[in-house]
């Protein structure tokens, strides 16, 4: 096990010298595993902000390398059972935040903005614990994922000009993410994303259970407001600014 361990993270530090270069300690998960699907809401229009954020300048996962260690060790356990990972977001940039921040505070939001956070404005995301103003994506040791049945047809995709449900409407109703029903959609700023919540169904909390229970058999932390959030005990440590950029 340890002799594996090596291994990958060695050929991990080889596939990443090859790409941009990162901070040190940094990499693309593309290089430590490019079957994870990865679908970085912040890097365009499908999010709660309706655009990319700052310093998102291409739609690259990018971790602390010992995160993407353990990331593709899931992605193995996950692969025999004809799952995956999806990756909605990893490294954040500062200054990605800051323009939530400056967001949350203009004093406008839009119906699309609304369907993210149906029970109450977006003036109270912070109060209310769903966005903080220093965040762990920015250390590289948090991110936001969910699972995907490869077994099932993910092919539907998101379209800007549809007028969709909110986000803890039924899953038919709500925009497509490609991936299992977790109850809610990705983002959504209600006590019905929380992990434990009891107004799902049972196959969501199933499904819900099976993500916290794969990925903290390798260390990672649920936010229990965020089913989709995990970070890494110990990974984390200063903020960083840097923009995310394509690999070739």
């Amino acid at each position: 096990m340890a002799l594996a361990a090596i291994f990958a993270v060695g050929c991990i530090a080889s596939a990443a010298a090859q790409a941009p270069k990162l901070p040190a300690g940094f990499i693309h998960l593309r290089d430590a595993d490019p079957t994870i699907i990865q679908d970085i809401r912040y890097a365009g229009s499908n999010n709660f902000v309706g655009r990319p954020l700052r310093g998102y300048e291409a739609a690259e996962c990018v971790v602390k390398r010992e995160v993407g260690v353990l990331l593709k060790s899931v992605q193995e356990e996950l692969a025999r059972q004809n799952l995956s990972l999806k990756m909605f977001d990893c490294y954040r940039p500062a200054r990605a935040v800051a323009d939530m921040v400056a967001w949350s505070r203009d004093g406008r939001e839009t119906p699309a903005q609304k369907r993210y956070n149906p029970s109450f404005s977006k003036a109270d995301l912070f109060r209310l614990g769903y966005i903080a103003e220093r965040s762990g994506h920015s250390t590289g040791a948090a991110l936001d994922v969910t699972l995907v049945d490869l077994k099932t047809d993910n092919s539907a995709t998101f379209d800007p000009n549809k007028d969709y449900a909110d986000c803890i409407a039924n899953v038919n109703l709500r925009a497509p993410e490609g991936s299992v029903d977790m109850g809610t959609g990705y983002d959504c700023s209600d006590p019905k994303s929380h992990t434990s919540a009891k107004s799902i169904t049972a196959d969501q909390r199933r499904w819900r259970a099976k993500l916290v229970q794969v990925m903290a058999r390798r260390g990672f932390v649920n936010y229990s407001k965020e089913w989709w959030h995990f970070s890494l005990p110990g990974a984390g440590g200063q903020a960083y600014v840097f923009p995310i950029t394509s690999r070739k």
